[in-house]
Parts: structure tokens; sequence; C-alpha cells
């Protein structure tokens, strides 16, 4: 009876280890940024219902956007389930960052780990110092969070974070100064930035203490619509977006009725958004801004008169509704946000208006010439051979005479003079209210100008 006793004991004992060895994967091989992001973070999430003992992080990649890697950085050193990277040949800049955040780093034959300075996306050039005194701080801060062994020693040490960071950093036996600090395989070992050399996944299970054929893995496959709302996250997307939006508007207001322009403006509303306010950062009060700012535009265009408050009002309503939509705030709580996100707002929103203005600019100069832009304008001539006949025109004759606006001119509308009605236009583009008394300065181009009459 004893005898059968231990044997079922030893069953269950065994059962239950082979059922706790679970095993959960999931990769970034790609540019860091909102797609990655999005992805860690559902991987994250899937793998708290899975339960596993151990999360490898497989890890190749050149860096990317630093708001996004600090973002899967404060993820990783907060999830309670051991994680350790498996860096596959790249773990540069913003992969540094990730890598040292994870418990464990093992590095594959050939790797490298390193080159964490922060650079200009479009020209690669160096960033001010204040981008790289916040990631000096966050590289650091990263490498403390492991914390000390028994004889008070660092177990990644923070300064050599730092100058993988900053050229100026001297650490003997390791990086002199004017050098940015990248490690391979085995000085990452020397350096207790690696705790292993290993060539595959099943090295790393291995030097975890498990075995890969008796671990359920489970590894994580994101989903279309996680690319897509990735995708549509992106810095560059959304720019192009915002510069839909204003384009959209413009031209919407350049023609009567509702056409084309506003649902292409419209559209891109929705798609700027939709993921932001799914993802939990746009709230119902940031995009009511940015109606706002749209309708006192509206409203400063088609009812009041000049360029003032509404219009002011208006376009930093709009800015801060695209703007505040991408940031983590608690409505007019702005604690949580930190400055690398502001920036990347700022950023993102004024290269949009930017490009925007200077699209609207561009087509306007376009409309008319030769290509696809040729058919927006009217390119028909009225020759004689078809039996078009210009006449002098009655307009010539009405210059210095007086008569009354009939409508606000804004600066242009319609005017009486002599008992007969006129399009009008302002002659120094000012506001002329209705009723107030005019008077014909010119005419040209079959253009009447007037002004008020003192």
């Amino acid at each position: 009876m004893k005898k059968a006793l231990i044997i079922i004991t030893l069953c269950i004992v065994h059962c239950t280890l082979c059922i706790s060895q679970t095993i959960y994967k999931f990769a970034i091989h790609e540019e860091i940024n909102s797609k990655t992001w999005i992805f860690t973070k559902k991987a994250l999430e899937e793998a708290k219902e899975v339960n596993p003992d151990l999360i490898v992080l497989h890890l190749n990649t050149y860096g990317g956007e630093v708001v996004y890697a600090d973002s899967i950085r404060t993820a990783i050193l907060r999830c309670e389930t051991p994680i350790v990277a498996y860096i596959d040949n790249n773990a540069a800049s913003a992969g540094a960052l990730i890598s040292i955040a994870c418990d464990r780093i093992y590095m594959r034959t050939g790797s490298q780990i390193g080159a964490a300075t922060v650079v200009n996306g479009v020209d690669g050039s160096k960033m001010p110092d204040k981008y790289q005194s916040y990631m000096r701080a966050t590289m650091r801060a990263t490498a403390e969070s492991h914390g000390k062994d028994s004889l008070g020693n660092w177990l990644r040490e923070p300064l050599i974070a730092e100058a993988m960071v900053d050229e100026r950093v001297y650490i003997e036996g390791v990086i002199d100064t004017g050098k940015i600090l990248t490690f391979t395989t085995k000085e990452a070992i020397e350096h207790n930035y690696c705790e292993a050399e290993v060539t595959t996944f099943d090295e790393v299970l291995k030097a975890e203490g498990y075995v890969a054929s008796e671990c359920e893995i489970t590894e994580y496959k994101p989903s279309l619509y996680d690319k897509l709302k990735g995708t549509l996250m992106g810095t560059a997307l959304r720019s192009i977006l915002i510069m839909l939006i204003i384009g959209g508007i413009y031209y919407e207001l350049q023609q009567p009725g509702i056409g084309f322009p506003l649902a292409v403006a419209i559209t891109a509303a929705v798609l700027y958004f939709a993921p932001l306010y799914l993802d939990g950062l746009a709230a119902y009060w940031e995009m009511a801004v940015f109606v706002i700012g749209i309708v006192l535009l509206l409203l400063e265009l088609f009812v009041i008169p000049g360029f003032g408050i509404a219009g002011i009002g208006g376009i930093l309503c709009v800015i801060f509704g695209l703007v505040l939509a991408m940031l983590n705030n608690d409505f007019f709580d702005f604690s949580p946000i930190v400055i690398p996100d502001l920036n990347q707002a700022l950023l993102t929103v004024f290269l949009g208006l930017i490009f925007g203005t200077v699209l609207v600019i561009y087509l306007i100069s376009k409309i008319g010439t030769k290509g696809m832009f040729s058919r927006l304008a009217l390119a028909k001539e009225q020759s004689m051979e078809e039996g078009y006949v210009g006449v002098p025109t009655e307009q010539t004759n009405i210059v210095g005479h007086e008569g009354i606006a009939t409508t606000d001119l804004r600066p242009s509308g319609k005017v009486i003079i002599d008992g007969k009605h006129y399009d009008a236009v302002s002659q120094y583009g000012d506001f002329i209210t209705k009723g107030t008394k005019i008077k014909v300065t010119k005419y040209e181009a079959t253009q009447v100008y007037v002004k008020v009459d003192n």
C-alpha cells in the first residue's frame, strides 16, 4: 500500500511538472513602431491568459521610434512573468533598450547589441541633447531595475547602458570617449549584458532549465485587425491623414455644395481618430475639441466678418484635438504624459499641417495646367471661328458711380448701382457690411471693384 502511494505521488508530481512547463513566445523582427508596440501589448495580454512559466522575446531589429520602444520597455518591466530576450543578429538602438529591460539576455553567435543614440528618422542625424538626456536616463534606469548581486555589484552596469547612447562616456577597459558602445555576443557576455551564446531557440530554453520537447510552446500570431490598427497608428500615415483633413476641408470651402473633398476629409478624420479611440488614447472630449475647431473655422468663414477670435480659436482647437488624441491623459490631468510622447505628437501634427499647406499650394498652382489637373478648371477658348464675339459691357461706364451693398462683401458680394445688381469685389479686400454706401473704383477683367463711399 505504501509503495503504491509513493508511485501515485511521483506520477502526480511528474504530471504537475509537465503541465507547468509552458513557454510563451513572440517576436519583433522589424522596425520598432506603432505596429510592434501593438503586437507586444497584445502578446503580453495573451500571455497573461496563458499564464506561462517563461516568455521568450525573439528579437532582431535595427531600432525605431523611441516613444514606442519606451512603451514596450515599460510593459516588459511591469510583466510579472519572467521575460528573456533571444537576440537573433541585431538589437540596435531601441532594440537595445528593449533587450536590457528583459530579465535575461541570450545572443546568437555573431549578434550585436548597443548603438542607442537618438537620431532623426528623416536623415539619420543626431538629435539635440535634450533627447539624448532622456534616452541616457531611460537606459540607466532600465539597467538599474535589475538590481545588484550579493556583493553590491550591479547585475547590469548602468554606465555601460549610458555609453550605448553617449559617446562622451568613458569606461576603463570597455569604451573610450568619442565612441558609441556596441557589444558583440562575446563582449556582452564578458560585461554581464548577456547570459550565454546560443544558436537556436531550443538552446535558449535549455539555458533556462527547460527541455523544448517537454514544453508546451504557444506563439503569438498578430491578427489582420492588429496589423491594420498598427499601420493606421504609424507616425508617417497619421501625418498624411492630417494633410488630407486640412486639404479636404480647404477644397470643400472653395466649391459650392458637398462633394469629394469633404468625403476625403471625413474619411481621413475617422481613420485618424478611430484607432486612437480603440487604443484608449483618444477620448470623446478630445474628438469634440477637434469638431468644435472645425465649426469655429466655418463660422469665421461664412458668418463672422473678418478673421479674429473664432478663426484663431478654431485653429487652436483643431491642433489641440489632434495632439491630445495621441497622448495618454485623463481629461485635463496631463501628469501621465512624458516628454517623448508629447514631442512625437507635436511633430506628427505639425508635419501634417505643414505638408497639408504645401499640398494645397501645390494643387492650386497646378489647376488648369496639363495632365490630370487640367480637368479641374475650364480650359475652353471662345474663339471667333466658333461664333464667339466679344462685345463691350456697360460696367465700364459705371466707374465712379455710387451704390449700396446688398450683401456682405467678404471681400466679394453683390451691390446695386443705378438700380441694377452687380457682382463686386472690395477694392482693398476689406469687409463691407450689407447696406453700406459704396463707390465703383474700377472695372477690370470683367470684374467690378468698389470701396466704401465716405
